[in-house]
């Protein structure tokens, strides 16, 4: 190990007073309830979402940090008045559903008899032809309940963690571009194929039970808004209604107040800074993502990083450091529809790939898609350190080193303080689908925290019981402490962290490359 590295890069005493800070003068949870229970679910260009990225910027302002607005092209805003669907034949019922994102309104209230057309691929539209006109379609199979196994609400052991601590190797399969396509354009075909046979609107099913419902959606770009209204109904409605139309006619009645917003196709990223006193030093970075999703306050996805990296910059400000590197603290935008936000950062400071040369895949956020050579920009090695936040609101109980084997003795150097608080291990596994992700595929190091799963997975994630009440404050105090200490601990090191290798075209690691296109 690097004897740089060898001893804390940050006196006892700092460390005491950042935990001081956070826990008895801490505002992370005065934070998580501003921005989930007054502003709400912010939606990328939602109005919800312009009012965050002003709010986080004032809060940012008002503890001493230099801040800026970072534009990147995403898309329409969209937003929802209000909804409801009912059945109103065999019998009177209200239903609980919510409007598929970037969807179009019904402009008022529109009630038609249903039809069960499960769709599964494009091929399947076909069988359908004739058959629709005047319906409202409900496109999923209603396939039976599940028994749930799994509990509700779980805190990770140690024996839980340490299963995590096994190296996972790198794999490339060259078809999964193709697997996406075929997902992707999908809905797109789907929307635009029943709107051609006079259908009414379109009903999705839940894929969760208990009555949750999520509104995912991706027609978020200038020009691509589907013609017909979408809404996604709870799964034990969905199946009544399905089994109801099993025995004779039932008849469904659907308002979709939404309003598309075009004021501004730009999506902005928060930057604040904390300067460095040596500018050759290059910075390191804390980020989470401020959008969310539309079900519910986006509390625990992710409000709960954004307020705790918020919170890391006051501490790091009220305590006055003046680090040897740079901080910078990230809210991200447009990350629920493929990291759009960071990865725009990364293209504008870090690196470029070249754009994929599908047709298809080019329009995708540039997530889905690995091409190579990756060209360095000048501010590729000003990067020291990113550290990410986007697992709910669960106390860190370590960090994901990402496959980054020289950087383990590092991380667990800089938790070794807080092994009283369970926040010590550092793990070989790589976590994804989040902001970290395209720093980390630069061999860049970037990395995730473990945090305790509570119940991210099970109910809240993308759902409407994502609110305040899902939080753990407690946690999000810990957390704010750690990263703050692992902030500065990675600003004033003498050595920079090690990186990953920069990586170049991988070889196919699947032998079976050949899918059998009846049951893809």
């Amino acid at each position: 190990m690097n004897s740089a590295h060898a001893q804390a890069s940050v006196d006892a005493n700092t460390i005491n007073r950042i935990a001081d800070e956070g826990y008895n003068r801490g505002q992370v949870v005065n934070l998580a309830q501003y921005l989930t229970d007054r502003i709400g679910g912010r939606m990328t260009n939602s109005p919800a979402m312009r009012e965050a990225e002003k709010w986080t910027q004032q809060m940012f302002r008002s503890w001493g940090l230099n801040v800026r607005t970072d534009p990147f092209e995403f898309g329409r805003g969209w937003w929802i008045e209000s909804s409801h669907s009912r059945m109103t034949a065999p019998r009177p019922l209200e239903l609980r559903s919510i409007p598929i994102a970037w969807t179009p309104a019904t402009n008022g209230a529109v009630s038609a008899e249903i039809i069960v057309a499960p769709i599964r691929h494009v091929r399947d539209l076909e069988k359908w032809k004739g058959k629709l006109n005047g319906k409202i379609v409900l496109v999923n199979y209603p396939d039976a309940p599940k028994d749930d196994l799994t509990p509700a609400f779980k805190r990770l052991d140690d024996a839980e963690i340490g299963k995590l601590n096994t190296y996972r190797q790198p794999s490339f399969d060259p078809e999964r571009p193709e697997m996406l396509k075929r997902y992707m354009e999908l809905g797109k075909e789907m929307n635009r194929f029943m709107a051609a046979e006079g259908a009414v609107a379109l009903v999705r099913m839940s894929r969760a039970g208990n009555g949750l419902v999520h509104g995912e959606g991706r027609f978020y770009k200038v020009g691509e808004t589907p013609a017909l209204p979408e809404i996604e109904m709870a799964a034990e409605d969905y199946r009544r209604l399905a089994r109801l139309a099993k025995t004779g006619p039932v008849k469904l009645e659907i308002d979709s107040r939404v309003h598309f917003d075009d004021s501004d196709v730009n999506g902005y990223n928060i930057l604040a800074d904390i300067p460095g006193r040596d500018p050759k030093a290059g910075y390191v970075m804390a980020g989470a993502h401020l959008d969310s999703w539309v079900a519910g306050d986006g509390a625990a996805d992710n409000a709960a990083g954004s307020v705790v990296v918020m919170e890391a910059a006051r501490i790091l400000s009220a305590l006055h450091v003046k680090p040897k590197r740079a901080i910078r603290f990230a809210l991200w935008s447009g990350e629920e529809q493929g990291l759009i936000g960071s990865s725009a950062y990364v293209a504008r400071y870090l690196a470029k790939r070249p754009v994929s040369t599908d047709p298809v895949l080019a329009k995708m956020p540039s997530y889905f898609w690995d091409t190579y050579p990756i060209t360095p920009l000048p501010g590729f090695n000003d990067m020291a350190a990113y550290f990410n936040l986007d697992n709910g609101s669960g106390k860190i109980r370590g960090i994901y080193a990402e496959g980054n084997f020289a950087a383990v003795p590092v991380l667990r150097n800089w938790l070794a303080p807080f092994d009283s608080l369970g926040a010590s291990r550092v793990v070989a596994q790589p976590t994804g689908s989040t902001d970290h992700v395209m720093m980390a595929r630069l061999g860049l190091p970037a990395f995730q925290f473990i945090q305790d799963p509570l119940d991210y997975e099970s109910l809240v994630h993308h759902t409407n019981l994502d609110t305040f009440d899902h939080l753990r404050t407690e946690d999000l105090r810990q957390a704010a402490v750690i990263l703050a200490t692992v902030l500065l601990q990675a600003a004033e090191s003498d050595a920079p962290m090690p990186r990953n290798v920069l990586p170049t075209q991988p070889a196919p690691t699947n032998p079976f490359l050949y899918s059998d296109p009846k049951n893809d």
